[in-house]
Parts: structure tokens; C-alpha cells; sequence
């Protein structure tokens, strides 16, 4: 047999040394360093999540002694209550059980419609708008001796009462009647059952019986009770009705839509485009006319026709907050002017809807519309949140008008929690210690000092129990996810309920970021947020990858763990980048909130301008490290952030050698009425034309200057920022002779958030920046 011949060490070396320049220099700095388990985008997105997860369906029993909420167990969900006073944990009912209970109850097993599940957290679950409100799984009655379960495994789609003394279970609203059915409560004397079918409200006596309508001529076009699109996605509003604290009346929100544009809507579900629509208003169009009604409701009896209360002849407005007076007598309606600079809290007479002002706020800007007034001492003042000293703070106002008493004060905000008149205590989360972190404080109701309740740093999201005397702790800081607790309201902890402590991200051995400020181009001081990559040596040359949101209502410099999925898994894939040899910047820029309404107020009429320029900002502060690269420098950012990589990659050319846009606006012309209009004003301007401030703000309009690798992602099926808007811009980047990558998703939607494609995205967006930065 004849020996191989050896080869030339030479020709060898050669080889090796060409083999090696072929290997790209992405591929090169992809294994993170041995001592590191690697994070990778499938497990990031996978199960068990590396964020661990908390109980759900949390809710407190009305007397506070007990707080509820949702758990696996032995592959099953059950409920559970732990008690306040001492601390223990029990299961109160399984879903065996309660099928049992169902069972006994009415003739036949109960079983769920095949389709009851399914997409919970698929495609359907992606919508924005009224779809963010998720409806609460079981319902407490007013005096906590009975549970309305509205969703429960394994258990049909109807409403089901669970009397806890007699341990019994019986149907109350049949799966179907309960066939569309949204926002179920109970009335507060806890003998009625409200909800919305069919675009109107009925009642069902809890005692037995069946549904009565209070509204009779609700439609898809004129509403009654039901929220549409754009209230609950740009004013925050949760529910259209509202029970008297007596429970003899409903007050109501009618929506008529029929001037609003019905926006075409195209679903690739089926074999053939099937079209569907949406009710959109984009910026300039119709919005909805909105009026309140109030109509009287007794126990198995038809309601009477709706009074109307007098809003003001201008019905070009907002009504985005009501609620009642607490002797039932009035109503408090928050009626917002569609510029969104004035604000009238109004006292409507239930009966015969006379009404009246008895405050207004005013803003050269814009108003930000904050929560119901909170009536105490009988209704003679109230407790009322508002921007007006320059921050978000907590004034007691009286009913008869006079000057106002502020009760928190400084340069910082605070968000109204809960009012202790016994107590004479008034409870609010607030930045006081800094704009990164969020505490709860207490602040005598008589005025005084703030006391801060809360110790660890970091971010604290806080729910007061009915009886005022404690308190659900969530906690996290940026490397930990969340734990919740139970305090008492001078801080003792009493229980644990969620340690959710997760082993396995030690193994990933996550980078501290470290956060810093830096002087913006205005002389604001900016936030910001550093990950290096993992062994970092400052001898080094380092790609930066910038994060970004950059628009009102979200800040992404926080010492928090996030709090959706989507946020804390894009912190886990930043972590994974950082193993990749990337370092990854965040910056709050001017816009964006928690630093008081001066610090919001600049971006008006010209968004994207000045929150651009304190992220250029940003990126001359990482050219003047000696270990950044300036010539590798990426940003990314979903929605708004899509928005503003859009706005870096094409009006500060050659400044970012890549950028990622998720979902991004294109052309605020495409966006809606209440959430543009706001910052922007309306498109065109009358005896003026088409506004200047519109056509400087759209991304698309500076196509031609685009000089770096840009890759766009989106959803066919979203709601929120349509997918008009990437066409829009592929159709000026054809005309501009210029190229981008488009990644199409199929019927999903703004946050295309289901596993499959966000895996898939994220593999893409992985090996687009490691093959361009």
C-alpha cells in the first residue's frame, strides 16, 4: 500500500492563511468568551422564559385581607389567595374542582369551544388599541364572598359565579349569551352584572335571570358603552361606562364613528385575501363624536331612554376621563379641546345633565391627560394630578372652586396611587430619587413631608390594597427580574409571594450596564446606559449598537427589569450582542418622559428633530472613547424608535453605518388624530396649506440620503402603524434609485410578538448587524 504524501508546509500555511481571510469578520467575533454560556436569539425566546414568570390575574379582596391571583400547578392553573395576617399560601379552587362544582350545577360537562384558546398569544393577541386592555380572568364581588369567573381553563366561554361560603358554582351569563361579551363587572352593591354585546350594555341580576339591554340602538357605527380604536391607545381609557356608586344609574361614552375613516384592512389567513376594516382616524380627519349618557338601572327592569349631559356646543373634542360624585348625584367629566391645550374638569347633574366648570388647565403646549379626580371629605374637594408647576404633581382642589393646595412639589413627578382619609395619608410613586428609579412615598393629606416607603434601588410598581393598610411590591432593578411582596404600609414585609428567581441566567454571567449622563446639545443633562462587551479591554476598538424609543411616554435609560416580554428579551439579545463583541448604548433624549413636561415640550411640532439631535449627541460622546469605533457605529428601535432609526439613517447620513426599524412610522400624515395631533397640530393648516412641521418630520421625505445598510420589519396585519407606512417609504426609496432590506410578516401585528416570527426576526436582525457593523 502505497504511503500519502505529505505536504508542503508551506503550500499548508498558504492555505490556512486564505481560508482564514475568506471567514467574515462578523463570524469572527461571534463566540462569546469561554467562561460564558452563550445567550442565543431561540433561547432567549423560549420557555421556561429567562424572565421568569409571576403569578397572574393578581387581584386584591375587597376588605385588603387577602390578595388572589392565578398559579401553575401539577400542569394545571389554580386559585390561589395568600393571606395577609399570616402570610400563608393556599389553593382555594382547581379547575377540577370547579368543573365538578360545574357539573352539580346544570345538566352535561362544560366544555370549551375548540377555537376558546386558541392564538391567545399568537397573531389575534397582537392588536393595540381596546386589545391592550386585558380582561381580567375572575372578578371579586363587592363584599368578597363570591368570585365571577369570566375566564377559566378548561371552562367555557360563559360567566360563572363561585359562592365561597357555600362552595358552589352555577352559571350566571351562558357561553351563548356570552359570545362577545367584553368588560364584565359588577355593580357596586354587588347585585348586578354589567358587560357590552353587540355595541351595548347589558345587566344581568346576579341573583338569576336573564340579560336586559340598557342600551337598545348601540351599532358598529354609534357605540354605547364600547370603546373604539384610538381612545384607549392614545388616552389610556380602559371602559366606556360607569356604575353609580349607588348602583341605580350607568353613565356612558357614545362613540359615533360613522365620519371616521374605515381604514382597509387585508388578512392572509385564509386561501385568498380576505378584507377586513378598521375605524382609523388619521391626523386631520374625522374623529369620533363623543357625548355621555346617563340611564337609570333597577334589578330584572328595562333601563329608560339615556339623559345627555351637556358637554359644550363644540363637538369636535375629547372626553377622556368620568367618573361619579360619591352621593351619586354628579358626574365628573374631563372634556379636552382637540388641540389638546385646554382641559375643562366639568360637574354634570346626573339628572337633568345641567353642567358646570369648576377647573381648567391650560398649556401653551399640550395637556397630559392624567386620572380621575379622587373625591374626599364627602365630595366637598378632591385630590387632582397635573403638569402645571412645570411637573407632574398632587394638589387637593375643592368642588367650589378657589386656589388649589399642592401637596407634592420639586423637580420630579408623581403618580397618584391611593388616599387614606383615616389615615390622612395620600400614597404616590414617584422619581424622586432620580428619573432611572421609581419609589413609593407617602405625603401627609393635610401637606408636609414626603416620606419614601421603599428602600432597594431600582423600580418599584406598587398596588394598594382596598383597606389602605397594604401594599404588592413588584421589584426589579436592570439585572433582576421581578419579585413581588407584601408590605404593610410603613414598609414591614409581611409575605413573598413570587421570589422568581431564575438559576440559569447566572450561567450567562450578564453584564452590569453602567449608567452615566452626559451634557446634551441644549445644555440638558441626558441619561444614558453602557453594556460592554464581557472581558472588555479598553485597548480595544469596539462596534457601538444604540438603542432607541425616543418618543413620548417611554423611557428606555431605567434601573428596572423590563416589563413586557418583548422588552426585557430585546435586553437579553442586547446582552447577547455585547458577547458578540458590541458595545450597546441607550439614551433618553429630549421627548421622552419622566424628566418633567419642559424636558417633553421640545419636540413640538418637529418630532424627530431635537430627539435626533440628542442622540447625535449620544454618538459624539462614543467618538470620543478611545475604545469605540467611530466608524462602526449601528442603531436600532421599534415603533417610535423605528421612527427615530429611520430619522438617523436618512437625515444624518454617514453618521450610522446600520440600522434596524421595527414597525417604524414613516409619515406622521399616516398616524391618528389624538396622539399627532398632539404633538404636531394638524396637517394642514387653514390659509396656511400642508404644515411645514409634518413635511420636515417624515422619514420618507429624505430617502435619497440614505448611505448605510437599512433593514425594516413589519407586520401586514397591524393596527397601529399600518403597513402604508413601509410601502410609503419603499416607494421614495425606488424613486431615489436606493436600496433597503424589507422583512414582511404576515397578519401580524405592531409588536409581531409571536414566538415563531419573532424568532425568525431576530435571527435576521442578529446576522444583518454582524454582517454590516
Amino acid at each position: 500500500m502505497t504511503a500519502p504524501r505529505r505536504m508542503d508546509p508551506r503550500i499548508l500555511i498558504a492555505i490556512l492563511a486564505f481560508a482564514a481571510a475568506l471567514v467574515p469578520r462578523s463570524l469572527a467575533r461571534q463566540a462569546a468568551p469561554a467562561s460564558h454560556k452563550p445567550l442565543t436569539v431561540p433561547r432567549i425566546y423560549a420557555n421556561p422564559p429567562l424572565g421568569g414568570s409571576l403569578p397572574s390575574g393578581g387581584a386584591w379582596r375587597p376588605d385588603g385581607s387577602s390578595y388572589s391571583f392565578m398559579k401553575i400547578g401539577s400542569g394545571a392553573t389554580e386559585f390561589h389567595q395568600l393571606d395577609v395576617a399570616t402570610g400563608r399560601e393556599r389553593p382555594a379552587i382547581t379547575p377540577d374542582k370547579f368543573l365538578r362544582l360545574l357539573a352539580q350545577s346544570r345538566a352535561g360537562v362544560v366544555s370549551a369551544p375548540e377555537d376558546a384558546t386558541q392564538d391567545v398569544v399568537g397573531i389575534k393577541a397582537q392588536a393595540t388599541g381596546a386589545n391592550r386592555n386585558t380582561p381580567p380572568s375572575y372578578l371579586w364581588s363587592p363584599n368578597g364572598n363570591s368570585l365571577l369567573f369570566v375566564v377559566f381553563p378548561a371552562v367555557s366561554n360563559g360567566a360563572f359565579l363561585y359562592d365561597i361560603k357555600k362552595d358552589e358554582a352555577r352559571p350566571l351569563i351562558s357561553s351563548e349569551q356570552f359570545h362577545n361579551i367584553t368588560d364584565v363587572r359588577f355593580s357596586p352593591n354587588g347585585q348586578m352584572v354589567s358587560f357590552v354585546r353587540d355595541h351595548n350594555l347589558f345587566v344581568v341580576p346576579v341573583s338569576g335571570g336573564e340579560p336586559v339591554n340598557v342600551t337598545v340602538t348601540g351599532t358598529e357605527q354609534i357605540r354605547r358603552g364600547e370603546l373604539d380604536w384610538v381612545y384607549p391607545e392614545e388616552l389610556a381609557c380602559r371602559t366606556a361606562y360607569w356604575w353609580s356608586p349607588d348602583s341605580s344609574h350607568i353613565a356612558f361614552l357614545e362613540m359615533d364613528e360613522r365620519r371616521v375613516l374605515n381604514y382597509p384592512m387585508l388578512s392572509f389567513q385564509a386561501v385568498g385575501a380576505l378584507s377586513e376594516s378598521q375605524r382609523y382616524p388619521l391626523a386631520g380627519t374625522h374623529n369620533p363624536v363623543v357625548r355621555v349618557g346617563v340611564v337609570d338601572v333597577a334589578p330584572g327592569k328595562p333601563a329608560g331612554g339615556p339623559r345627555w349631559m351637556d358637554t359644550g356646543a363644540e363637538k369636535d373634542i375629547y372626553l377622556p376621563r368620568v367618573t361619579w360624585t360619591p352621593d351619586s348625584s354628579h358626574l365628573a367629566i374631563q372634556r379636552l379641546n382637540r388641540a389638546q391645550d385646554q382641559l375643562d374638569l366639568l360637574a354634570a347633574d346626573a339628572s337633568t345633565g345641567r353642567s358646570e366648570t369648576i377647573l381648567q388647565e391650560k398649556d401653551q403646549y399640550w395637556i397630559n391627560v392624567h386620572g380621575d379626580p379622587v373625591f374626599i371629605d364627602g365630595g366637598k374637594d378632591f385630590l387632582w394630578t397635573s403638569d402645571r408647576d412645570g411637573f407632574r404633581h398632587i394638589y387637593v382642589q375643592s368642588t367650589a372652586g378657589g386656589a388649589a393646595r399642592q401637596l407634592t412639589r420639586g423637580k420630579w413627578e408623581a403618580d397618584f396611587l391611593n388616599v387614606d382619609e383615616k389615615a390622612g395619608a395620600v400614597y404616590f410613586v414617584a422619581t424622586e430619587k432620580g428619573p432611572i428609579e421609581r419609589h413609593l412615598y407617602r405625603v401627609p393629606l393635610g401637606g408636609g413631608a414626603i416620606t419614601r416607603i421603599t428602600k432597594e434601588a431600582g423600580n418599584h410598581a406598587v398596588s394598594i390594597a382596598p383597606d389602605g393598610r397594604h401594599y404588592l411590591d413588584t421589584y426589579s432593578n436592570i439585572n433582576t427580574p421581578p419579585r413581588q411582596d407584601i408590605y404593610s404600609v410603613d414598609g414591614t414585609h409581611l409575605a413573598t409571594l413570587a421570589e422568581n428567581s431564575v438559576p440559569e441566567l447566572a450561567d450567562y454571567k450578564l453584564v452590569q450596564p453602567e449608567f452615566g449622563k452626559i451634557a446634551g446639545p441644549s445644555g440638558d443633562t441626558l441619561y444614558t446606559m453602557t453594556i460592554r462587551p464581557p472581558n472588555f479591554d479598553p485597548s480595544k476598538k469596539y462596534p457601538v449598537l444604540i438603542y432607541t424609543y425616543g418618543g413620548p411616554g417611554t423611557q428606555v435609560v431605567r434601573d428596572g427589569w423590563e416589563p413586557t416580554p418583548r422588552r426585557w428579551q430585546a435586553y437579553l439579545w442586547h446582552q447577547m450582542m455585547a458577547q458578540h463583541g458590541y458595545v450597546i448604548f441607550e439614551l433618553d433624549n429630549r421627548g421622552s418622559p419622566g424628566r418633567g413636561h419642559a424636558f417633553e415640550t421640545p419636540m413640538y411640532r418637529h418630532m424627530g428633530r431635537v430627539e435626533l439631535e440628542d442622540q447625535l449627541a449620544g454618538v459624539a460622546y462614543l467618538k470620543s472613547l478611545p475604545y469605540v469605533d467611530p466608524a462602526r457605529i449601528g442603531i436600532w428601535g421599534w415603533s417610535y424608535g423605528g421612527f427615530m432609526t429611520l430619522n438617523a439613517m436618512l437625515r444624518a447620513p454617514g453618521v450610522f453605518r446600520a440600522g434596524f426599524a421595527g414597525s417604524p412610522v414613516s409619515d406622521l400624515r399616516l398616524y391618528d388624530t389624538i396622539y399627532t395631533e398632539r404633538y404636531m397640530g394638524q396637517p394642514f393648516i387653514p390659509g396656511h396649506g400642508p404644515s411645514e412641521g409634518y413635511r420636515d418630520s417624515a422619514p420618507l421625505n429624505f430617502a435619497a440620503q440614505l448611505q448605510g445598510k437599512l433593514l425594516i420589519a413589519f407586520g401586514t396585519g397591524d393596527d397601529n402603524v399600518h403597513m402604508e407606512n413601509s410601502i410609503a417609504l419603499q416607494n421614495e426609496l425606488i424613486k431615489a434609485g436606493k436600496y433597503a432590506e424589507f422583512v414582511m410578516y404576515p397578519d401580524r401585528g405592531h409588536p409581531i410578538s409571536d414566538h415563531d416570527a419573532r424568532v425568525h426576526l431576530f435571527n435576521r436582525v442578529t446576522q444583518f448587524f454582524l454582517d454590516n457593523l
